[in-house]
């Protein structure tokens, strides 16, 4: 087993690692704080759930060819693409669990969007009064982290956080990653 050591932080990190193992374990370390764990495993999936919504509420142009399946194609066709792809690159049984999650989230949006046309509240209404708790949440959250006030938020953190939960929620299943 191979390792290196770097000099700015003196943390010794396996060279046979995989990326996301690598990202997990930066994730875990930044993240140590019991109450922000509890915060996280409620509100990552409803900031996901949100950011998700507000992103199909994007208008997205009408395409004759898509016939009767013209609102089911939009930006968020887009971010599942990539997020299923990103995801890949880590794990292929994270992406495939982060797919059923994400189509699981589309049907809840589609639903959100029949509530709406049946005189309901606009869907992209619903998803910013989940997104502005969330993040509140969570911003109250990490910073008890020792960490946070160097690190702050990044979008690699943004991106690790919904696959590090699920993968902990694979790790209780007995199910590798």
């Amino acid at each position: 087993m191979a390792t290196k050591t770097n000099n700015k932080q003196k943390a010794t990190v396996n060279i046979d690692e995989r990326l996301v193992d690598q990202y997990f374990r930066e994730y875990q370390e930044a993240h140590q704080d019991e109450v922000n764990s509890m915060i996280h495993y409620i509100c990552i999936p409803t900031l996901t759930f949100s950011l998700f919504g507000l992103i199909w509420a994007i208008p997205f142009p009408h395409l004759g060819f898509l016939g009767i399946y013209n609102g089911y194609f939009n930006w968020a066709s887009f971010v599942i693409a990539i997020a299923i792809y990103f995801y890949l690159k880590l794990s292929p049984i994270i992406s495939y669990f982060i797919l059923f999650i994400l189509l699981g989230f589309s049907y809840g949006i589609m639903e959100l969007v029949a509530w709406q046309q049946t005189g309901g509240p606009a869907m992209w209404l619903l998803c910013v009064s989940i997104f502005i708790p969330s993040v509140s949440a969570l911003l109250i959250g990490n910073s008890r982290e020792p960490e946070f006030a160097k690190n702050k938020l990044n979008i690699k953190s943004l991106a690790i956080a919904p696959a590090y939960l699920l993968n902990q929620l694979l790790n209780k299943l007995r199910i590798k990653s």
